[in-house]
């Protein structure tokens, strides 16, 4: 036990991957948990009352009418589309629910409690809190007690004789002000009568609760991801360019020390980003349930029962991390980039140096993206994924492990909590279809 406590996440990742090699991965949400299998994919999301809301959704293949999407080297490309759209959508969903209004809030007297059971297509359910014991009193039912002598402000404890209120002569004495005024000496919180809802009602309640429109409809999804496309290009691609372009000088005059020096910038970049966002409070929450989701892979893979005490001794390290394919991309960018022959179009075109010239490196850079995926997805997703004990995975996967320092943290158990009713959505479903064909 001693020996485990010190190893490092970094090592105790690799030393002690499950036998299990599971094809479910996760995303992390705004207070939730995204989780992904064959069939569908689940969100949990814990909202301010404390209870977990769960979603699932149906996640259909287009195998057979687009196989060659799933060729390879094409599909790295499928898969990176596929898990921005979803990504958007969950995020959309977590946020909706994450950060539900005050007044909502304040309507719900207390928490719908629901098993776990298994959902179809776009339905919803809520867990019960951790804290469900925990009775809070309203604040409405509280009334103040008469005031006495000793509660005024007045100097004289004595009533005084009443006279028409004067601003000169009695502003600033309170029982002069609240006499005149005909205001109650006794302080009292008015409440409603409550309404006694029939359980037709609340069932009308609770469909037109589920069929609440997303937070974000289709095409601002649309334009939320196109904006963030293209901001990660200027980000990560032109930025760099631009830079290596003062710092080195023209494209073709030193080509391989250009690439070097654009592939390192674009790194720096990126890390300084990811430093840079997790300190925000909100991420660093998001990085603590991407640690959850870790955990709790860990803990199906090694054949255990789902509970936040098992996953809890698990490392927030995972090597079949989305983290090591964002920076095998990066690495493996700088080796096309450089056996790609810009330099032999530009001179083909005859291509004036300065903007124009930099322009072309940087449009040639970005048609270059969808290969660079699929030769990544090839090699850290396929060939690493299915030899995770080679040495030479471990060197290729050791950047991307050294990233998820940064990209994760140790969650509490609430948020593993999350996790693991995400996972079990999934699983669920999973076990049903098996169960479907074998009959």
């Amino acid at each position: 036990m001693t020996e485990t406590k010190q190893k490092s996440d970094l090592s105790r990742a690799f030393s002690e991957d499950g036998e299990l090699k599971t094809h479910v991965g996760g995303q992390a949400l705004l207070e939730g948990i995204m989780m992904r299998g064959k069939y569908n994919w689940s969100v949990a999301v814990r909202e301010p009352q404390g209870t977990i809301y769960l979603e699932e959704r149906d996640l259909a293949s287009g195998k057979d009418k687009n196989g060659w999407l799933y060729w390879p080297f094409v599909r790295g490309c499928r898969a990176f589309v596929e898990s921005l759209t979803l990504g958007y959508k969950a995020l959309s969903i977590a946020a909706e629910h994450a950060y539900l209004e005050d007044d909502e809030n304040a309507a719900e007297s207390s928490p719908e409690p629901s098993g776990v059971v298994g959902a179809q297509e776009g339905s919803a359910q809520k867990l019960d809190p951790l804290s469900k014991d925990n009775v809070v009193d309203d604040p409405r039912s509280l009334r103040s007690a008469p005031l006495g002598p000793d509660d005024t402000c007045s100097p004289d404890a004595e009533e005084s004789p009443s006279h028409d209120f004067s601003w000169k002569r009695d502003f600033g004495h309170p029982d002069e002000m609240i006499d005149a005024l005909g205001a109650q000496r006794t302080l009292e919180v008015v409440t409603e009568p409550a309404v006694e809802t029939s359980l037709e009602e609340e069932e009308k309640q609770d469909a037109s609760a589920s069929e609440k429109k997303p937070l974000l409809s289709d095409k601002e999804m649309l334009i939320s991801m196109v904006l963030g496309l293209v901001m990660g290009v200027v980000l990560f691609i032109v930025a760099p360019a631009f830079i290596t372009n003062l710092i080195v000088g023209e494209y073709d005059d030193r080509t391989l020390l250009w690439n070097i020096v654009d592939g390192v910038l674009r790194v720096a970049i990126f890390i300084f980003y990811i430093w840079l966002i997790g300190r925000m409070s909100d991420i660093k929450r998001m990085f603590g349930y991407h640690g959850a989701e870790h955990k709790t892979i860990h803990c199906f893979e090694h054949g255990l029962p789902l509970t936040p005490e098992n996953a809890r001794s698990f490392p927030r390290l995972h090597v079949r991390c989305g983290t090591a394919f964002l920076i095998t991309v990066m690495i493996i960018a700088i080796l096309v980039y450089t056996i790609t022959p810009i330099d032999a179009l530009i001179e083909a075109w005859g291509v004036p140096s300065g903007a124009p010239k930099l322009v072309l490196v940087i449009v040639v850079r970005i048609l270059l993206m969808p290969v660079i995926a699929g030769i990544a997805y090839e090699v850290t997703v396929k060939w690493a994924g299915s030899h995770p004990n080679n040495p030479l995975v471990k060197v290729i996967l050791w950047p991307g492990m050294q990233m998820q320092y940064l990209t994760t943290r140790e969650p509490d158990d609430g948020q593993i909590e999350c996790a693991i009713e995400a996972m079990k959505l999934v699983l669920a479903r999973e076990e049903r279809e098996a169960a479907a064909s074998a009959e």
